[in-house]
């Protein structure tokens, strides 16, 4: 292990002491003050051997007691237990605590899933200097990365490839994107077993959930209620089908999913079997969008209004990030004509709107790779409200930011709801090659939103709407002793 007596192995702008990360050590501070302290979490098992051989590298070059194994550590604990101590110190007057919580920056390494896993945490511990994390691209998508300039390939993980990362953190810029709440409910089933989805078959980023609102209609006992955020995409349909085919696959043989390359082509031969790539271009799919659920979306004045899908729509994409299925942009840039007949903003990634994104099938898909390419631009919106009846299908498949799930639909009169809506930002860091882009960066085009999409519900106390609103990441969830976290790569 490395501790304060090894300082000269490590690389000072980046160190954080002992006293500030271990409850109950000495107080031995190093004579300087670090000028990007950095915690560091990692998927040891997103990558095949990347994740482990990361995680020895970096607790070569920096303190061993800042590189956590996410494995081993729940990051709600780490941050929670560390700010709590750098609150302490602070109030004794000491410098380098206060120093160290006004520059730390936090690296993850792992899959989409992973990223979002420390976002949620961040997000819910309401922290009060909340700090700006770096992604690095363990994954098989790895949208959260490349949308910031942190690339979408799998990186060395040698010494040098780890001081070159630690330098790009060092330099790099902050950027505000969109927290994205969804609350899902549903009826607990009058037979068999009393859980609609496993608990291992949920993203972990949704979370069960039972105490909501007096006030909402759907908020009485025998209904499940589930809650969670994310940050680039929720999916619903065929895209979200062929990615559960993927994760059950893996699940099974992990063995054959040791290599970036491989685990994109798994992907794309998976798509030619679902049934989606030979659907035709102009009938309707029998699990159609418009068949399966109706959608409301808010508008930028704050209503409720009526979407219309059209029944040759098989997927549906609620974009928060211009990435989505490993660097594509679903909604394009359109024309700034089009902008303006359909009322439309240039997409933003801290405007308080998401972009719904429609796809027919893989053929429909494949437009992404033509320059301009991109799918069936439906709407914008400040939140989106799926609602499931009984109909056409028994289940449906949905996703969020990487992680799929099975989604049981009503068999009788019951209603299954999943609503999203914008809740705060959070903090990422990005390179000079990010792909995202602010409202606040001068060379953008001024987009306009509503900005009371927080307020709370006619008749819901603060309370209720406050312990409601959060993602469930931290805290008021604990992860099963047998979750598997190589799902999260």
């Amino acid at each position: 292990m490395l501790g304060d007596s090894k300082l000269d192995h490590v690389l000072c702008e980046y160190y954080i002491p002992n006293y500030i990360l271990v409850p109950g050590s000495e107080a031995k501070k190093p004579p300087w003050v670090p000028s990007c302290p950095v915690l560091v979490f990692i998927n040891s098992k997103s990558g095949g051997q990347l994740g482990g051989n990361l995680l020895s590298t970096y607790r070569s070059v920096l303190n061993t007691n800042q590189v956590f194994d996410l494995g081993e550590t729940k990051p709600d604990k780490v941050l929670h237990q560390i700010y709590a101590t750098l609150g302490s110190l602070k109030q004794q007057g000491d410098v380098m605590a206060s120093a160290i919580e006004n520059s730390l920056r936090i690296i993850v390494a792992g899959g989409d899933g992973t990223a979002g896993w420390l976002l949620g945490v961040i997000s819910d511990l309401k922290l009060p200097y909340p700090p700006p994390v770096a992604t690095v691209p363990l994954g098989t998508g790895n949208n959260l990365p490349f949308s910031f300039g942190w690339g979408k390939k799998n990186p060395g993980t040698d010494r040098q490839s780890v001081f070159s990362f630690l330098e790009q953190v060092r330099n790099a810029n902050e950027m505000k994107i969109d927290s994205w709440h969804i609350i899902m409910q549903m009826r607990v089933p009058k037979e068999g077993s009393c859980d609609p989805i496993g608990p291992l078959e949920l993203p972990h980023s949704l979370h069960a959930f039972h105490r909501i609102s007096q006030t909402d209609k759907l908020g009485t006992d025998g209904y499940h209620t589930f809650r969670g955020g994310f940050w680039n995409y929720f999916s619903m349909g065929l895209d979200a089908q062929i990615s559960y085919a993927f994760h059950s696959e893996r699940k099974l043989h992990p063995e054959k999913f040791r290599n970036q390359l491989i685990n994109q082509g798994t992907y794309v031969k998976l798509g030619c079997t679902q049934g989606w790539l030979f659907g035709s271009l102009f009938r309707p799919s029998p699990t159609n969008i418009a068949q399966l659920t109706k959608v409301k979306i808010m508008n930028k004045q704050g209503q409720w209004v009526d979407l219309k899908i059209p029944r040759s729509i098989g997927s549906i994409v609620c974009l928060n990030l211009p990435s989505f299925s490993g660097g594509f942009n679903p909604w394009g840039t359109p024309y700034r004509k089009k902008f303006l007949d359909r009322g439309l903003t240039p997409p933003f990634v801290d405007d308080g709107l998401i972009e719904l994104v429609g796809f027919r099938n893989v053929l429909h898909g494949l437009v992404l790779l033509a320059p301009n390419g991109h799918g069936y631009r439906l709407a914008q919106a400040n939140a989106v409200r799926f609602e499931f009846k009984k109909g056409a299908a028994n289940h449906t498949f949905m996703r969020m930011d990487g992680e799929p799930w099975k989604q049981p639909l009503p068999a009788d009169d019951d209603t299954v709801v999943v609503e999203i809506s914008h809740f705060g930002q959070v903090s990422m860091l990005a390179t000079p090659s990010c792909h995202s882009r602010s409202v606040s960066d001068p060379s953008s085009p001024t987009a306009h939103y509503n900005e009371d999409s927080n307020s709370t519900n006619k008749g819901e106390t603060a309370d209720d709407f406050e312990e409601k609103r959060k993602f469930g990441a931290a805290d008021s969830f604990k992860f099963p002793d047998e979750l598997d976290i190589a799902r999260l790569s």
